[in-house]
C-alpha cells in the first residue's frame, strides 16, 4: 500500500497575526526555526516513548550546556515538569520551602499538592527571591512526625516577578540547603532569559554552583510546546522515567518535543529569543518611566515589567491590548514581551497607555 499523498489543509487561520499582546510570553506562537524542525522529523517511523534518535541526540545537547552528567527528561509542560522533578527529590512525608510568589504555589492549580502530594511551606520575600535566611524561617522540624518534613528548597529563574538571582546567590541556597541535608530546585521556564540578563551561560547558575535538578523551559521560548526535566546530579533521584509516566507527562511520539528543544539549545536560537525579549521589556520600561503617575514595582532584569496605575486607566488599556492583573485592589499589572514582540508593539503600548493616563 502506498502512502498517501500530501494534501493542502482544510484548516484555516481563526486570528489575526498582526494583533499583539503583553499578556504573557505564552502568546507567541512558535519560532519558525522550531517549526521547521518539527517538519524535519515529521515522516518516516521512529521508535515511541523516547527511544528515538531525536531524545539521544537532545542528551548531548544538554550535556554541553549543563555538563557531562546531565540528563534530560522531556514532557509536555512546565507544570508536569515541576511535579515530576519535586517528586524525585522527595518522600512521601517531604516538604518544599518555596517563595511566596512562586509559580509551583500561586500558578499550578494545587498541582504539587494534589498530583505530586507535596507540603509547600512558603516564605514571604520583598522582590520573588529567596535566601539562605528567608530558608531558615521553614528549615526546621526534619525529626518531628507531625511536621512535613523539609526536603528540597525550590527558587525560579527568573522569578515570578521579573527579577534574577546572580549566580552566588544561588550558591549559597545551594550550600545552605545541603548542608542541612536538602536539595535544590530550579524552576527554569525562563532560564534564557535569566541567562540573556546576566550574560553568561546557563550552567554558571545551576550545575555550576550546585543545583540538583531543573526545570527547563522551551514554551516561553519560541517552542511549539515541551520542556524538560533536567536531572544535574544522579546520586540525587531514582526512578524519574516511573515518575514520568506516572505523573501523565511521557510523550509517545517524544521526537516532535526534543526536536524543538534541540532547535533551540543546539545553538544560539534560544538566546537570541531571550535577549530579544528582554531587550523589549527594556524599551518597555523606558517607555513607561516617562509616564507620570505610573510606578514601576520591581527591578525589570528579564522580559516581564510589572506597574501600578489607576484602576480604571488599567481596565480601559485592557481593551486595546491583552495583559494581567496581579493585584486588582492595588491597580498593580503584569506585562509580558515575548522573542516575537517587536519595537512597534511596545511603542504603540506606550503611546496608548499615555493616552489613557490623560484621560
Amino acid at each position: 500500500m502506498n502512502p498517501p499523498k500530501a494534501s493542502f489543509s482544510q484548516a484555516r487561520r481563526h486570528h489575526d497575526p498582526d494583533v499583539r499582546g503583553f499578556a504573557s510570553d505564552n502568546y507567541a506562537g512558535a519560532h519558525p526555526e522550531v517549526l521547521a524542525a518539527l517538519a524535519l522529523a515529521n515522516g518516516g517511523h521512529q521508535v515511541a516513548y523516547g527511544e528515538d534518535a531525536y531524545t539521544e541526540h537532545l542528551q548531548r545537547i544538554v550535556r554541553s550546556h549543563f555538563g557531562a552528567t546531565a540528563e534530560a527528561f522531556p514532557v509536555f509542560n512546565g507544570t508536569g515538569a515541576n511535579v515530576v522533578a519535586l517528586q524525585a527529590v522527595t518522600d512521601r512525608w517531604g516538604a518544599v520551602i518555596c517563595a511566596e510568589s512562586a509559580h509551583v504555589h500561586v500558578d499550578e492549580c494545587g498541582a504539587p499538592e494534589r498530583v505530586g502530594g507535596l507540603k509547600l511551606l512558603t516564605v514571604p520575600t520583598p522582590d520573588g527571591k529567596l535566601t539562605p535566611e528567608l530558608i531558615d524561617r521553614q528549615a526546621y522540624g526534619w525529626d518531628d512526625e507531625h511536621r512535613a518534613m523539609p526536603q528540597v528548597v525550590s527558587i525560579a529563574q527568573a522569578t515570578e516577578l521579573g527579577t534574577v538571582y546572580m549566580p552566588d546567590e544561588i550558591r549559597a541556597i545551594c550550600e545552605h540547603a545541603h548542608a542541612r541535608g536538602m536539595k535544590v530546585h530550579l524552576d527554569g521556564s525562563r532560564l534564557a532569559n535569566a541567562a540573556a540578563s546576566l550574560n553568561v551561560p546557563m550552567r554558571t547558575f545551576t550545575n555550576a554552583v550546585g543545583v540538583d535538578i531543573l526545570s527547563l523551559g522551551g514554551t516561553k521560548n519560541g517552542a511549539l510546546f515541551g520542556e524538560a526535566v533536567v536531572v544535574l546530579d544522579q546520586d540525587t533521584v531514582s526512578h524519574l522515567k516511573h515518575l514520568r509516566k506516572l505523573s501523565m507527562q511521557l510523550a509517545s511520539k517524544m521526537r516532535f518535543v526534543s526536536v524543538q528543544l534541540e532547535a533551540l539549545l543546539a545553538r544560539d536560537l534560544w538566546l537570541r529569543n531571550a535577549r530579544h525579549a528582554n531587550d523589549m521589556a527594556q524599551r518597555l520600561a523606558e517607555g513607561v518611566r516617562a509616564v507620570h503617575g505610573v510606578e514601576i514595582l520591581y527591578p525589570v532584569q528579564a522580559n516581564a515589567v510589572f506597574a501600578r496605575l489607576p484602576h480604571d486607566v488599567g481596565e480601559r488599556l485592557q481593551q486595546r491590548f491583552r495583559f494581567y492583573f496581579w493585584d486588582e485592589a492595588a491597580g498593580d499589572v503584569r506585562w509580558m514581551c515575548a522573542w516575537d514582540t517587536t519595537e512597534e508593539d511596545v511603542d504603540a503600548f506606550v503611546a496608548a497607555l499615555k493616552e489613557e493616563m490623560a484621560r
